[in-house]
């Protein structure tokens, strides 16, 4: 039987931000990473929300007079988060997990304290049920 586990992306190879990043912070590793959302995780290493480019957008659109040269003066948690990603645990249902990636690009895996562990892509999900299918 399938369980969450086997489509984890762990923590070590997922791309995410601290709480104490900066949106310039935020702007390059979204750059350099290619995501358009990261996990967002706090000191103690606990999901708290997730930081799409959208809302790097609205928060320069909204912003007077903020450029990239002064991007680094504005603290991430300033920028108001415009996805909920829910989050699911490691020991959830598949049908918690599949119901949830159905409406998010990733979901992020925490454990019992909410620490954020890793994530699941919808694209890893697809892929293995097209492999099931055609097989």
């Amino acid at each position: 039987m399938m369980n969450i586990r086997s489509f984890l992306l762990p923590k070590a190879e997922v791309a995410y931000i601290t709480t104490t990043a900066t949106m310039r912070d935020a702007l390059e590793l979204l750059d350099t990473c290619h995501y358009s959302a990261i996990p967002l995780i706090d000191h103690e290493g606990k999901y708290v929300g997730t930081l799409s480019e959208g809302d790097l957008l609205w928060k320069m659109k909204n912003t007077p007079g903020i450029s990239f040269d002064n991007m680094h003066q504005v603290p991430i948690m300033e920028i108001k988060k415009r996805i909920r990603n829910e989050y699911v645990s490691v020991d959830a249902q598949l049908d918690d997990m599949l119901a949830l990636a159905a409406d998010q690009n990733f979901v992020p895996v925490v454990d019992d304290e909410i620490l954020f562990i890793g994530i699941i892509r919808r694209k890893d999900i697809i892929e293995y049920y097209t492999r099931s299918i055609t097989d």
